[in-house]
């Protein structure tokens, strides 16, 4: 492992961390800032020692990033997404949120970052991102002057939020049924075969589902070559911070909430998940096809 890279990496984030605790918030997610910050000072402390497997480091390190973004995140969300300086900290947020992966890529590991940070932290990764963005385009579609004079962004923005979704979704394979799998709750073995291991799964398919619609009705069918990246970095640095590919926003809603409403009304029935707007937004999608 390049031990110049994680000493760079890691001996800033303490520094960071302290100047924001040293603003005195009073945000229920101060413990979260907290904890990172102590992560964090275990980790340089580990790894001056050089004792560790690099994953307990690399996992570490993600566990900290995960609890000192969610401070931040918390803030943006409390203070309603503030228009003049919000993008830029959505931009910075997912920049710090992609850093775990990105380093494991950097310290010339031969393992996938997903044998090295594991299923769930990558899921939390991406969830994260994905979840913001869908968060910031919540708040960014009600104003009307803003989104006109900012469409291409808007568009961005959801197009990365469905894509970051998406990929947190594809971490962990489906269960195969067949006879050597055994299990007598036969709701859970559908959820399991679908590939929904959580509440936070199920959630991923509607907010995609709902980013499409946001994106069909404001900005049409979204078909083209690519998009411009939102970040303030230069195109080369981008790497998988930015998907430059653009969905179809029609398709991939139809199919995210087509799949939330089956599930919902299947395995899920009775368990107070609520189809009523997924369902309207599948019309609005078989309508505008028409």
């Amino acid at each position: 492992m390049d031990k110049t890279t994680w000493k760079r990496r890691v001996s800033k984030a303490p520094a960071e961390c302290s100047s924001a605790l040293r603003g005195h918030c009073i945000l229920p997610s101060d413990t979260f800032l907290a904890k990172g910050s102590a992560t964090l000072d275990k980790l340089k402390d580990l790894c001056n020692e050089g004792k560790e497997h690099p994953s307990t480091l690399f996992q570490l390190y993600t566990q900290a990033v995960l609890d000192i973004t969610y401070f931040e995140e918390n803030q943006l969300v409390d203070e309603d997404f503030p228009e003049e300086s919000s993008l830029q900290k959505l931009t910075e947020l997912i920049y710090i949120l992609s850093e775990p992966e990105d380093l494991v890529r950097e310290c010339s590991i031969n393992e996938e970052p997903i044998n090295i940070l594991g299923a769930e932290l990558l899921e939390c990764l991406y969830w994260r991102k994905g979840a913001l963005l869908y968060m910031y385009c919540h708040t960014a579609k009600e104003r009307s002057e803003w989104l006109q004079e900012n469409i291409a962004t808007f568009k961005k923005c959801l197009n990365d939020g469905v894509h970051y979704l998406m990929k947190m979704l594809s971490f962990r394979c489906p269960l195969q049924l067949d006879e050597d799998v055994s299990l007598q709750d036969k709701d859970t073995a559908t959820l399991l075969s679908e590939g929904i291991f959580s509440d936070t799964h199920l959630l991923a398919m509607m907010y995609s589902g709902e980013m499409c619609y946001w994106g069909l009705k404001h900005c049409g069918e979204g078909k083209q070559q690519s998009l411009e990246s939102i970040d303030p970095v230069s195109s080369s640095d981008l790497g998988s911070r930015s998907q430059s590919i653009s969905l179809d926003f029609q398709e991939t809603g139809r199919n995210m909430l087509t799949k939330y409403v089956a599930v919902c009304e299947g395995p899920l029935k009775g368990q107070a998940w609520n189809t009523t707007t997924a369902k309207q937004m599948l019309r609005y999608f078989v309508k505008s096809h028409n």
